[in-house]
């Protein structure tokens, strides 16, 4: 998608025109345009994920990973259906 994008600014195509051909939204577009003028087509490249970490201690986390290892039924949920419990 950032290299469409590119080959379109290179063609001196707006961001709100490139918007409509590729089908992003408008914010994208504004976002990519700076970063593609000052840095070309690799400014664009994907840099992976922009997950941010968990914030949460492994203590935090050692409660719910014993309640998903331990299952639905452990916990009254016989079965479900659209997430409410059947019986």
């Amino acid at each position: 998608m950032h290299i469409q994008a590119a080959e379109l600014f290179e063609q001196r195509i707006k961001p709100p025109k490139a918007v409509r051909r590729l089908r992003v939204g408008l914010k994208s577009a504004y976002q990519w345009h700076p970063r593609w003028r000052e840095g070309g087509v690799q400014a664009l490249a994907s840099r992976g994920p922009s997950r941010s970490r968990c914030r949460l201690s492994p203590r935090c986390l050692e409660k719910p990973a014993v309640y998903l290892q331990q299952g639905p039924a452990a916990h009254g949920w016989v079965g479900t259906r659209c997430g409410r419990p059947l019986g």
